[in-house]
């Protein structure tokens, strides 16, 4: 069989493996968070070519690597196999398709086998959007929590509706219609923005995210701090957006407050990088800044309210290469809860806006 990298197509990319020495994890760390990422095919035998693409396709080889143990961000990339060639099909998203391609490659670098085989292939736009069209909710001027630890933060006696690779629940706060929506699979970077959008389209008034970020400042001790802001660098412009927060989450005890940066891949944060950015920014991830850019353009309200999990500026015991140990799901326990206390906070102070009214 003629692999199918031997003529690569127009549009398809080499997935270059990182220099690993260059990092701000240290080589051990990186490792263990490359192995639970990659898929079991990867991992037990080597191809020919590795082609990662767009597409969500469960009936594909599913990983048994893929996370358990929680309701929401369990799916991973899937495979198909064609002889010796594989193709890795991630949930469309640009950033999110060479992310996984670059684990990949450094995967495939740092164990000592041939890395040159990996390539990708951006998915087009209408594709990305297309993806999303499955989210259909009824919506009118609600508010929207998306993102991670929404089992803790939705009513403990909610019945989750399910559609097609998410699911909701809708409940009510200080007279606020509330909407907790979580997907099976990963919103990385552009797609977490794609989400707002259509969010909006759907007729959400405010979009909360919930989530994970890493902290550019050395003094923060990971998963012992919440950080919020307004404004995110986004593929080297400054966007702001009308916070749902406004003053109050940065006022409460424990929140770090900051401006962020978007990165669309973790692969990518070297210490070059953190020279570049750490005397500016406090924060980094793929999906606020996407988020936040969306909600502008849409004329509609978002907050970020992150547990800040990692510090790319110093070492700390606990970073994403050991997210699953029960101390660091003890701390962020704790976390959540003070999220969830926060967002009512917020519900409670501020009068319930009438439907239709412009912000």
């Amino acid at each position: 069989m003629t692999p199918l990298l031997a003529d690569p197509a127009p549009g398809l990319l080499r997935a270059a493996p990182i220099d690993p020495s260059g990092h701000t994890m240290s080589r051990e760390r990186l490792l263990r968070y490359l192995e639970i990422k990659v898929h079991h095919l990867i991992q037990d035998q080597e191809w020919d070519s590795i082609r990662v693409i767009g597409g969500y396709d469960r009936t594909a080889v599913v990983s048994r690597y893929e996370k358990t143990g929680k309701l929401f961000n369990i799916e991973r990339p899937t495979a198909e196999v064609h002889g010796r060639d594989l193709i890795v099909k991630a949930f469309p998203g640009a950033d999110y398709v060479q992310h996984y391609a670059l684990i990949i490659a450094t995967y495939l670098a740092m164990t000592g086998r041939p890395d040159g085989t990996v390539t990708y292939q951006p998915p087009e736009q209408e594709e990305c959007r297309t993806a999303l069209h499955a989210l259909d909710l009824q919506l009118d001027g609600d508010l929207v929590i998306v993102g991670w630890g929404l089992q803790y933060l939705a009513p403990e006696n909610g019945v989750w509706t399910r559609g097609r690779g998410y699911a909701w629940q809708r409940t009510e706060v200080a007279g606020r219609r509330v909407v907790y929506l979580g997907f099976l699979h990963s919103i990385w970077g552009d797609v977490a923005g794609r989400v707002v959008a259509r969010l909006a389209e759907l007729g959400a008034g405010d979009v909360v995210y919930v989530g994970k970020v890493g902290s550019l400042i050395p003094g923060i001790e990971p998963n012992t701090w919440l950080a919020t802001g307004n404004t995110s660098l986004v593929r080297g412009a400054m966007v702001s957006w009308d916070d749902f927060f406004g003053e109050y989450a940065a006022a409460e005890e424990g929140v770090q407050s900051g401006l962020h940066v978007s990165s669309p891949s973790i692969l990518l944060e070297n210490r070059d990088w953190l020279l570049q950015h750490t005397a500016s920014y406090a924060f980094v991830d793929p999906e606020i800044g996407p988020m936040g850019a969306a909600a502008r353009q849409a004329e509609i309200g978002f907050g970020y309210l992150h547990v800040i999990s990692n510090n790319l500026a110093a070492h700390y015991p606990a970073d994403l290469s050991n997210e699953r140990h029960r101390d660091v799901l003890r701390q962020r326990a704790v976390l959540v809860d003070r999220i969830r206390t926060i967002i009512t906070g917020r519900l409670t102070s501020s009068p319930t806006r009438t439907l239709g009214e412009s912000r």
